[in-house]
């Protein structure tokens, strides 16, 4: 870590949120955003407002604003879940062996304030063979270009 604190690769502040911030910024999150963000839960599938987004922009974490996902790399898995083959940038990503369910996947997390977002899969499309398997209560679509680096947090 830097006296700037500890950066991405593509310029994003990655220093996690501190428990006054997170509660500050989960305020305004509807009670199934918190369930899946914060308890880390599932919304059901087919039912997500991004699920049919065809635009083009950017994917942030719905929480504390980190870019997550391109739209160019959303496609149709079939699945009822918004899918991506890459994302944004690596180092926005946590994942976590889970092995709930009797069976066992990759959990994803935004790094920044580690909420929920859903899991990655090795069953994707050319180049990568990923399909991270998102819920539309965890992201926020940002049409266009993605936010500047981090000027202030939300």
């Amino acid at each position: 870590m830097t006296a700037m604190g500890t950066r991405s690769k593509s310029g994003y502040d990655l220093d996690p949120l501190a428990a006054p911030e997170r509660e500050r910024l989960a305020r305004r999150l509807s009670p199934e955003e918190r369930r899946v963000l914060l308890d880390h839960g599932t919304e059901p599938p087919f039912c997500g407002g991004l699920l049919n987004n065809k635009e083009a922009g950017v994917y942030t974490c719905r929480l504390c604003g980190l870019p997550l996902f391109r739209s160019t790399t959303k496609f149709e898995s079939g699945t009822g879940w918004p899918s991506f083959s890459e994302s944004f940038d690596a180092d926005h990503i946590t994942y976590l062996r889970d092995r709930s369910y009797g069976m066992e996947r990759v959990e994803i997390r935004c790094r920044r304030c580690d909420g929920h977002l859903g899991h990655v899969f090795p069953d994707g499309p050319p180049p990568t063979g990923r399909r991270y398997c998102l819920n539309s209560a965890s992201l926020e679509f940002v049409a266009g270009d993605p936010p500047s680096p981090d000027p202030a947090r939300k």
